[in-house]
C-alpha cells in the first residue's frame, strides 16, 4: 500500500471530503502470476493456531495464513497437543511418531483434518502438554519451568517430519516456523545435516525465549551453537535468536517493522544481528492480513449488519456497544481501545488523553486483559467516569467485533506494533483507527485517509491526534468518506500471500538445484 501523509490542516475538512469521495483506491501491486509453478508441500510449525487454541494475533495468522494459500500449495500447521486441542471436538487420528533426544522425551503425531480440509499435526507428549493454563503459563500467571523443553519437543519434531522420520507419508518441501518456541526448528535442521529450507517469522522480537547456558545439554546443544553467532545472547541462550542465526530467511509481519529491528529502539540487543542477516539479504518484511469472516454485511456478531455507506445500521451498533458498557446516549464520537492490557499497547498513553476526549463530547470503551496493574488503573477510569467510560476486564472476541463495528476511532499508541491486526480489523467496520506511525501500523494506516497517525509515543503527539479526530467526527461528510476509504482498504489474506509464495518457490528452488549440483 502507499503511504500517503495528509494532514488535515493542510486544507478545509469539506475539501478533503470531496478528494477522498472521489478517490480510488491503488490497485494492489501483488500479482499471483508468478506464482502459477506446481504446488509445494509446507509445513508451518507454531505454538498456537485460532479455532484450536488461542492466546493472540499469532494464532489468528497460523489458522488464517494456510487456508490463504491453500489454492497455491500444500500448507499443512504442527502444534502442541494442549487440552484445548484435544478437547474431543475434534477427532485427533495417530498417524506417527518421533523419537526423543537429549532431555525431550518421544512423542507420537496425531492428524486434526478440520472441517474446512484444513490437516493439522499434532505433537502428542501429555507430560508436557496436557497441563491446565494457557500454552504459556499455568493458572496463576506463572510461566512453566520446562518451557524451553516443551517447545523444543515442538521444534524437534517439525525437523523429524521434514526429515521423513515421523513415520508420516507426507514430507515437506519446506518448514516455515514462527516466534521464539519454534526458533529451534531450523537449528535442528542444520545441525543434522538436513537440506530442507526453512522460513523463520518473527511476529514479535520482543519475546526471545532466553534460557540458562547451562541448560543447553537438556536439548542436546552443540557447543558450537552456544556462540555470540549463533545463540548466544549477553550470557544465555535466545531460542529466537537460533531460528534467525539457522533459518533460510527470516521474515517479519511487516516492512516497517523489518527496519525497524535493525535500531537499537527497536532491536531488543539484537539489531546488530538482525542488521548482519539484513545485509545477507536474508531478513524481509511480508504484511499479514485478516481472514474473510471481517465482513460487515453478513457477520453474526453484530447488532446489526450494514453496507458502506449505511451508516443508519452501524449506528444500532454504536448504541449497543454504549448499552452494553453502561454509557449515557450520546450524538460525540466513541472511542475503543480492543488490547492487551500491557505497557507496549501505550495504554498509559491512552490514560493522559481520557479527559481531550471526555471534553471533546467524546466517550471511551475498554476491553482487553494483561497486567494487572493497568487492569486496576482501566477499571478505576470507569469507577471515576461512570457513565462516559466504560470497562470490560477479560477479551470476548464477538464482544470485540462488536466494538469495531460500534466505535467512531479504534486507539493504538504502541510504542511498537510489529504488524497488528486490530487497525485492519477496525478499517474493515469504518472505525479509523488512531495509532503510533510503528511497525505495521505505518503500513497499513494512510494518514487522514483510512486513519491517523502521530510520530512520537508522548501524551502532546497523541493529543494532537485525538483533537484531529474530534474535527474529523464533527464534519459528517469527511468522516463518511474516511469511514468508505477505510473499509475498501486491501487487508485480506489473499491480497497478502503472493510475497509468502514467491519466497517459499524461490528458497524451495534454490535447495533444489544446491542437491542437483552436488550430484
Amino acid at each position: 500500500m502507499t503511504l500517503v501523509a495528509h494532514h488535515p490542516k493542510a486544507q478545509p475538512l469539506e475539501q478533503q471530503a470531496r478528494n477522498l469521495a472521489g478517490d480510488p483506491l491503488p490497485p494492489s501491486h501483488l500479482s499471483l502470476g508468478a506464482v502459477s509453478e506446481l504446488p509445494k508441500k509446507v509445513l508451518l510449525v507454531s505454538s498456537e493456531m485460532a479455532g484450536l487454541v488461542k492466546t493472540g494475533g499469532l494464532g489468528d495468522v497460523i489458522a488464517a495464513l494456510p487456508r490463504a494459500l491453500r489454492d497455491l500449495h500444500d500448507v499443512r500447521v504442527l502444534i502442541p497437543g494442549y487440552p484445548q486441542v484435544l478437547d474431543g471436538r475434534h477427532h485427533v487420528r495417530l498417524v506417527g511418531e518421533v523419537p526423543g533426544h537429549a532431555a525431550i522425551p518421544p512423542a507420537r503425531i496425531g492428524r486434526i483434518d478440520m472441517d474446512d480440509g484444513q490437516i493439522v499435526y499434532v505433537v502428542l507428549c501429555a507430560e508436557l502438554y496436557e497441563r491446565p493454563g494457557n500454552p504459556y503459563v499455568d493458572p496463576q500467571g506463572n510461566e512453566w519451568a520446562d518451557s524451553h523443553i516443551r517447545f523444543a519437543r515442538l521444534a524437534l519434531a517439525a525437523a523429524d517430519i521434514a526429515a521423513g522420520h515421523a513415520s508420516i507419508r507426507w514430507v515437506p518441501e519446506l518448514v516455515h516456523a514462527n516466534d521464539w518456541q519454534t526458533g529451534l526448528t531450523p537449528a535442528y535442521m542444520r545441525w543434522r545435516g538436513q537440506n530442507t529450507p526453512c522460513v523463520f517469522t518473527i511476529h514479535n522480537l520482543a519475546y526471545q525465549g532466553l534460557l540458562d547456558m547451562h541448560r543447553s545439554p537438556e536439548l542436546g546443544i552443540p557447543a558450537h551453537a552456544c556462540q555470540m553467532d549463533a545463540m548466544e545472547l549477553h550470557g544465555r541462550l535466545s531460542l529466537l535468536k537460533a531460528g534467525i542465526a539457522y533459518a533460510n530467511q527470516v521474515t517479519t509481519v511487516s516492512a516497517t517493522y523489518a527496519r525497524e529491528i535493525t535500531t537499537p529502539e527497536f532491536g531488543c540487543g539484537l539489531e546488530g544481528f538482525l542488521a548482519y542477516t539484513a545485509d545477507q539479504d536474508r531478513l524481509s518484511g511480508i504484511p499479514n492480513g485478516i481472514d474473510e469472516s471481517w465482513d460487515s454485511e453478513q457477520d453474526p456478531a453484530l447488532a446489526r449488519p450494514f453496507t458502506m455507506r449505511d451508516w443508519a445500521a452501524r449506528a444500532e451498533n454504536t448504541r449497543a456497544v454504549r448499552e452494553a458498557f453502561g454509557l449515557r446516549p450520546s450524538e460525540g464520537p466513541l472511542f475503543a481501545v480492543v488490547s492487551r492490557l500491557v505497557h507496549q499497547k501505550g495504554l498509559d498513553l491512552t490514560l493522559s488523553v481520557v479527559e481531550d476526549i471526555l471534553a471533546g463530547g467524546g466517550q471511551l470503551v475498554i476491553t482487553g486483559c494483561g497486567e494487572p496493574q493497568i487492569e486496576d488503573t482501566v477499571r478505576a477510569l470507569q469507577e471515576r467516569y461512570p457513565g462516559e467510560v466504560g470497562v470490560h476486564v477479560g477479551f470476548d472476541e464477538q464482544e470485540a467485533r462488536r466494538m469495531y463495528a460500534g466505535s467512531d476511532f479504534l486507539l493504538m499508541p504502541s510504542r511498537y506494533e510489529p504488524c497488528g491486526l486490530s487497525q485492519m480489523y477496525a478499517q474493515r467496520y469504518g472505525s479509523l483507527p488512531i495509532a503510533r506511525r510503528t511497525g505495521g501500523l505505518a503500513d497499513t494506516i494512510e494518514d487522514g485517509l483510512t486513519g491517523l497517525l502521530f510520530d512520537e509515543p508522548t501524551p502532546e503527539a497523541y493529543r494532537a491526534a485525538i483533537h484531529r479526530a474530534l474535527e474529523i467526527h464533527a464534519s459528517p461528510e469527511l468522516l463518511s468518506a474516511m469511514r468508505c476509504r477505510a473499509m475498501s482498504a486491501p487487508c485480506y489474506w489473499h491480497q497478502s500471500i503472493a510475497p509468502y509464495s514467491r519466497l517459499y518457490m524461490e528458497l524451495i528452488g534454490a535447495s533444489t538445484a544446491a542437491r542437483q549440483a552436488q550430484r
